[in-house]
């Protein structure tokens, strides 16, 4: 049986951080090796982990090809379906391939095998295969996917959607998400530089952050930023003392001592 004592960091590697978002189906295999690196020396020094990466330039180039995310409804709807989930798999064997690499049990756990959405929100997910994983000492290695909808018929749903849906269960320790930048900015720092950092969104500056928020570069049919912010801040309320922390997986180290807890001053911060 599952045990809270041994409670999991859930891990994302964010498609903008392991994929080119600007060119389709373009990895940063690099970056994907540097960061499994790093995961496998914080669970040689103890951690547990969950890992989920986006689906970047695969999965959304591909949905935004078909507008899946807004639900399939027809032949053709379904051929998309088809694909975009073909191709999030791609992604995910180079990801797997990376920690296997590094000697680590990597196992794809692909959410739309259980998955069941209503008007593209996740409403369900199995969790059985997770927790058996996390029990035996493997590595769980989830992803943005596509999902039956039972209003839209199939639809896309994001790495942080399923997040929230298996912390129910899990309860993990902490969330890291490594993006491409270092934190949550009031604008886009790759067109201001100036712009500020927010190290803790909480109660008290949720709504000022959420106006400042913009859109993300190249592809994203999940909604980018403002989704994430905004459904890590869901997650942050609906489990007290949980934190999330934003951090910038280029910088080499950081997604070490993040998942570790070493990095506490470094990148953005949301609890309630």
């Amino acid at each position: 049986m599952w045990s809270p004592l041994a409670r999991p960091v859930f891990v994302k590697l964010g498609g903008s951080l392991i994929t080119d978002k600007t060119a389709p189906l373009t990895a940063r295999p690099e970056v994907i090796a540097r960061c499994a690196a790093e995961i496998a020396e914080a669970i040689g020094a103890g951690a547990s982990l969950l890992l989920g990466h986006g689906s970047g330039s695969y999965g959304h180039s591909a949905a935004q090809q078909y507008g899946t995310r807004r639900g399939v409804h027809d032949a053709e709807g379904w051929y998309g379906y088809a694909r975009v989930g073909q191709v999030a798999r791609s992604l995910n064997q180079l990801v797997v391939q990376a920690l296997l690499d590094a000697g680590l049990p990597a196992v794809a756990v692909p959410p739309s095998a259980t998955a069941r959405a209503r008007a593209g929100e996740l409403v369900w997910l199995d969790h059985g295969v997770v927790e058996g994983l996390l029990e035996v000492g493997a590595l769980p290695v989830v992803h943005g996917d596509v999902a039956l909808d039972e209003e839209w018929g199939g639809t896309i749903v994001s790495t942080e959607q399923v997040f929230a849906q298996l912390a129910r269960r899990l309860r993990p320790a902490r969330i890291v998400l490594a993006g491409e930048v270092d934190g949550v900015h009031g604008a886009d720092p790759a067109l201001d530089p100036t712009a500020p950092l927010y190290a803790e969104i909480n109660s008290g500056n949720f709504h000022e952050v959420a106006r400042h928020l913009g859109q993300a570069r190249g592809a994203d049919v999940t909604g980018g930023m403002v989704d994430k912010v905004r459904r890590m801040y869901d997650m942050a309320v609906r489990t007290p003392g949980l934190s999330i922390q934003i951090i910038n997986g280029n910088r080499p180290d950081r997604l070490r001592r993040a998942i570790l807890g070493l990095a506490e001053a470094e990148g953005t911060t949301i609890r309630v």
